[in-house]
């Protein structure tokens, strides 16, 4: 069985490689351009399980994990970090610390949902900035309209409420001519 100690970063990964059956242990920093994560991950006989600190912007990481049949198990942060010793923090100790406590059953292992949980996560929060950016504009437009006396309520987004009012009050502003 190899293990994996996985410190993961945004454009670089240290790892720490212990192959169970041998006792081999490697050391190596990944760069994340180009395809060298994933030949070096390919490369490891299976089964591979990979210990990584839980971080954001990691699904991609999952996922090639999950293609290469790879088990990523996600620890809790604060908790990794409280069974340091050694508080001098560096990525290679860090790695190597992921690694040591995977094979003692000592790994925080936390909740991670499957791919197609946080696919539906993802596009429930977009649809939520969606929401909130109709709601902002509305609002801008709601507020626009009172400062002229326009004060419409929902009619205001009716076919009637966005024709310009009849008889006398404030000229209706035009839109500055586009280039």
């Amino acid at each position: 069985m190899i293990l994996v100690g996985c410190d993961l970063h945004s454009r670089t990964q240290q790892v720490a490689v212990l192959d169970t059956r041998t006792g081999e242990l490697v050391e190596q920093e990944l760069a994340h351009d180009g395809d060298a994560v994933e030949r070096f991950y390919r490369a490891l006989p299976p089964p591979v399980t990979i210990g990584i600190e839980t971080t954001g912007y990691t699904q991609w990481f999952h996922a090639l994990m999950h293609q290469l049949g790879h088990t990523v198990v996600v620890g809790e942060a604060a908790k990794i970090r409280a069974m340091v010793v050694r508080k001098t923090k560096t990525d290679r100790r860090d790695a190597r610390h992921l690694l040591d406590l995977l094979p003692h059953d000592r790994f925080p292992a936390g909740w991670t949902p499957d791919p197609d949980t946080r696919d539906r996560r993802a596009l429930i929060a977009h649809r939520v900035r969606l929401v909130r950016m109709r709601t902002v504009v509305k609002n801008g437009r709601q507020a626009i309209a009172l400062n002229q006396r326009l004060a419409r309520h929902s009619a205001l987004w009716t076919q009637r409420g966005l024709t310009p009012p009849e008889g006398p009050g404030p000229a209706p502003a035009h839109d500055a001519p586009t280039r």
